[in-house]
């Protein structure tokens, strides 16, 4: 299993080899996330293309909507 810092605290990577699976597999809704990847904001179309490795950070932020 390849562990990752996710939001700050050591975890494994769910099995997931990209952020987009990471997202998936935390059931996260794509349109209401951002992710950032080892300091660096992702765009979406990224996401697929952005490979997990031991040791990455990852910081997962969800978007509200209001006032």
């Amino acid at each position: 299993m390849t562990q990752i810092s996710l939001n700050g605290e050591t975890t494994d990577s769910r099995g997931a080899q990209t952020v987009h699976e990471l997202v998936r597999r935390l059931d996260l809704p794509s349109e209401a996330v951002l992710i950032e990847h080892n300091g660096v904001a992702l765009h979406r179309r990224e996401w697929q293309q952005t490979p997990l490795s031991e040791g990455d950070r990852i910081e997962i932020i969800r978007v509200a909507a209001g006032g």
